[in-house]
């Protein structure tokens, strides 16, 4: 439970490495290596920025908003006398 997300994320980071290295098939079957990108740094760089973006706003919430993602009902004052 705890650890699937981590395995995830190197599953995801494995599966970009191969995909852009071997690169992906082509429907039209045109085997042609002039139309080829290499992956670093054109998609490497495009990667990491996207991460770096998504990190970032990450950090925005968890720093500056931590209550904005939070449940309301987590605010209202315990009352012994009502039970749920």
């Amino acid at each position: 439970h705890f650890v699937l997300p981590f395995v995830l994320v190197f599953l995801s980071l494995i599966h970009l490495f191969f995909l852009h290295e071997a690169g992906s098939s082509n429907p039209l079957k045109v085997n042609s290596t002039g139309f080829k990108i290499s992956f670093w740094p054109y998609f490497g760089i495009k990667d990491i920025f996207g991460f770096m973006v998504v990190f970032f706003v990450l950090v925005m919430f968890v720093g500056f908003l931590p209550d904005s993602l939070g449940d309301p009902e987590n605010y209202i004052e315990a009352n012994p006398l009502v039970t749920p």
